[in-house]
């Protein structure tokens, strides 16, 4: 038979259409000819499976070879479809039989000697093909991170020849299986380091609790970043879905997957030169960027005020949608950004304003230009805003009377997602307009003092959601089934420092 149909996985952010390879060796003047809108890297594929399929001592056919990737008009990147294009050919010539091919799908690169190098991409791959119901054949490098999906058969291949084998049943390859032991409380720094500012270590325990993003404002070497290193040591790890989730954004990034740590969250914290490419992602074929890396974890932007403005400017959307759609000429992909976003900066261009130890040195002017790098939209989207101060030299020689670790902290952090998943399926700061207006609700003696709060400090709309709920945050961790009035004072204090600093 001169006809074969094989199928793989082609990658589009972070989902994985199907490809079907259709293979046809017709009469004519010996010809390799790949149609289908495949990219530069694509069409090189042909010198590499002829040179595999002669070094696997295989006669390549002097035929014309038609290799079309359907669907015909989306267009195909990549060097995953080397292994399925040389498996057609070999189907086509009768090299290998077709009785099984339609329970598989195949995806690897080829090395001229016939080897299968690994690919980036493979966890969606994976994960659409279990939901089809087939079968998955990768190269070796990326069975371990297939292998992932629960109740996906996996069959790691190291040769052309094993993948020839295994078809014509003369040597079968058995699923892949590995032991592994993952890692659930690594070494992270832990909060019991950190000398005094309790107020900054409360401001980070509820971001922690109900996932609210943070800016901290103080002069230099105050502890804004060793707090900002401390949140992920405050959360939960993710859930299995979660761990696949953030696993299939750095498989398409190209980035190692290290199956032992898979479930502890991902820390991201850009150097201040980023652009606005790295923080949201792009390319001519759309990668994700920071904001997706750091996905289901935090991100920490240090030096906010020293990031170009339009680079800020582009968190806005995400922060909102918990997503970031990225759009070029002819293709469009989408990618997961429900980030918490951790931020630092000093008060002022020296750094010194309101430091009782040395004189600020910048006028009103400089440190209006200063703060006026962060717009008002973006600072309207941060939950908390505090003030990390300076210290006297007698507060840093000095041991805290009670040391609070990381481990406390995220017992009770763990129970505060527990009531919020369990009221809402979401945690507080994702809730609707609709959630916050059925599980937020004030005493009328507490709606007044919110509404005067919002006069006072001239807030938005967007604010007063954010502090109802904030406010509901606070409830949940201290475990308190309505909102009070010093869980709204809180929260209400939390949202003018703006307002103070001006």
């Amino acid at each position: 038979m001169s006809l074969s149909i094989v199928n793989s996985r082609s990658g589009a952010g972070i989902s994985a259409p199907l490809v079907t390879i259709e293979s046809h060796l017709g009469n004519g003047l010996p010809a390799f000819i790949i149609v289908g809108l495949p990219e530069k890297a694509v069409q090189e594929s042909r010198e590499r499976v002829r040179a595999a399929i002669t070094n696997s001592e295989f006669e390549f056919p002097a035929r014309r070879i038609t290799i079309n990737l359907a669907p015909a008009d989306v267009p195909k990147e990549g060097s995953r479809f080397d292994l399925p294009v040389a498996v057609g050919i070999l189907a086509a010539t009768g090299d290998i039989s077709q009785q099984q091919l339609h329970h598989y799908e195949l995806i690897g690169e080829l090395a001229l000697s016939g080897k299968i190098r690994p690919i980036s991409g493979v966890l969606p791959a994976a994960l659409a093909a279990h939901r089809n119901g087939k079968k998955l054949i990768v190269p070796a490098a990326n069975a371990e991170e297939a292998s992932r999906v629960t109740g996906l058969e996996v069959y790691a291949v190291a040769h052309l020849l094993e993948v020839t084998e295994h078809f014509n049943q003369t040597r079968l390859i058995e699923p892949f299986s590995a032991e592994y032991e993952e890692v659930t409380d690594c070494s992270l720094p832990d909060l019991s380091e950190i000398i005094a500012q309790e107020a900054a270590k409360r401001g980070l325990i509820i971001a922690a609790a109900g996932g609210h993003s943070l800016l901290m404002t103080g002069p230099p070497g105050t502890g804004k970043t060793m707090l900002a290193n401390r949140l992920p040591g405050l959360l939960p790890g993710m859930t299995s879905d979660e761990a696949l989730e953030n696993a299939a954004i750095r498989s398409v990034a190209g980035q190692e997957f290290d199956v032992s740590r898979w479930r502890i969250r991902p820390f991201r914290s850009p150097h201040h030169s980023a652009s606005a490419a790295a923080l949201v992602g792009g390319g001519t074929i759309p990668r994700p960027g920071e904001i997706s890396l750091a996905h289901n974890g935090v991100l920490f932007l240090d030096e906010l005020p020293e990031f170009e403005r339009r680079v800020l400017e582009a968190l806005r959307e995400p922060l909102e949608n918990g997503a970031i759609t990225i759009s070029r000429a002819g293709r469009q992909a989408d990618f997961p950004a429900r980030f918490q976003l951790i931020a630092a900066m000093n008060p002022c261009p020296c750094g010194h304003l309101g430091d009782p130890r040395r004189n600020c040195r910048c006028s009103s002017d400089q440190i209006n230009r200063y703060r006026n790098k962060i717009s008002g939209p973006l600072l309207d989207r941060i939950d908390i805003q505090i003030e990390v101060p300076a210290l006297p030299a007698r507060k840093l020689l000095a041991k805290p009377d009670v040391t609070i670790t990381s481990s406390e902290v995220r017992q009770h952090v763990k129970q505060a997602h527990r009531i919020q998943l369990q009221r809402q399926q979401c945690l507080n700061s994702q809730l609707d307009v609709k959630q916050i207006e059925e599980f937020c609700i004030l005493e009328p003696d507490d709606e007044a003092l919110l509404l005067q709060a919002i006069e006072s400090l001239t807030l938005s709309h967007r604010a007063y959601h954010r502090i109802l709920k904030l406010a509901r945050t606070i409830a949940d961790y201290d475990r308190r089934q309505q909102i009070e009035s010093t869980h709204l004072t809180e929260a209400i204090r939390y949202r003018s420092l703006e307002k103070r600093g001006g």
